[in-house]
């Protein structure tokens, strides 16, 4: 185990709320009781990832380690919530102490105290780290499951259609005939969403037949059934119709035999 370093500790702190109604008198007062050499602090909501105060914090602390390598430093907080939003970033928070040799203070909250990651601390950085991954590892589950359970019940997520498989081949054999893909749009009516009941927009007609043209095309199949020639009694018949008309008059009919048969 290393051996403790008496010096007086360096302390950095760390102050932040979500919105700007909530105060930060309680943090910077007792971030001030606790002596903290600079206090850092933000109001910023906990869904923006970057949090530049803090950041500022953090290479605050990693200079004093480094300026003074024999003397403790001490990253202060007023709770564990403050510097991270969930266990996966106080796993980073946790990762990037441990490799500078900083230590963690949590000034209240069930796991207040000051933890050494060089030393006895080092433990609650592990845990720190396993929780983060833990997490990780549950909300990727309960994503996977819940996909599943969606896709069983016809859900496969996201925003519903605005093309559906009915409108896209009437689109598609109105194009066929030359008809402008604006005046198509006009004739379709999305049946789901917000946007029931309107016509869609002409990009998102684009969008959709060049889709279903590429995926016909890396299927391999048709984008949609080849249309059937219905001949009227007035046309002439074609050579292969005349052939195989012939062929089938030469061939005996399968009850000749039963009309035939006499007792």
């Amino acid at each position: 185990m290393p051996a403790p370093r008496t010096e007086r500790p360096i302390r950095t702190g760390y102050a932040r709320t979500s919105t700007a109604r909530q105060e930060l008198a309680s943090q910077l007062e007792a971030l001030h009781r606790a002596e903290c050499h600079k206090v850092f602090k933000e109001q910023i909501s906990t869904r923006i990832k970057v949090r530049p105060e803090l950041e500022k914090a953090l290479a605050l602390a990693h200079q004093f380690e480094e300026a003074a390598p024999e003397t403790p430093v001490i990253f202060t907080v007023h709770e564990l919530k403050r510097p991270a939003r969930n266990a996966a970033e106080l796993m980073t928070l946790s990762a990037e102490l441990q490799d500078g040799g900083i230590q963690l203070a949590l000034l209240t909250g069930p796991l207040a105290g000051i933890y050494d990651p060089n030393g006895m601390g080092a433990l609650f950085f592990a845990v720190l780290a396993v929780a983060g991954q833990i997490e990780r590892n549950y909300i990727r589950e309960k994503t996977l499951e819940g996909q599943v359970i969606a896709a069983s019940k016809g859900n496969r997520g996201g925003r519903p259609k605005v093309m559906d498989d009915d409108m896209l081949t009437f689109a598609a054999a109105l194009k066929d005939k030359g008809v402008p893909v604006p005046d198509i749009a006009k004739k379709l009516t999305i049946k789901v969403g917000k946007n029931a009941g309107k016509s869609p927009s002409v990009a998102s007609l684009y969008r959709a037949l060049a889709e279903a043209e590429a995926a016909a095309v890396d299927d391999d199949l048709p984008l949609r059934p080849k249309p059937v020639h219905i001949r009227r009694p007035e046309d002439p018949l074609t050579a292969e119709e005349i052939g195989l008309r012939e062929r089938l008059q030469s061939q005996p009919h399968p009850n000749a035999e039963i009309r035939n048969w006499q007792p």
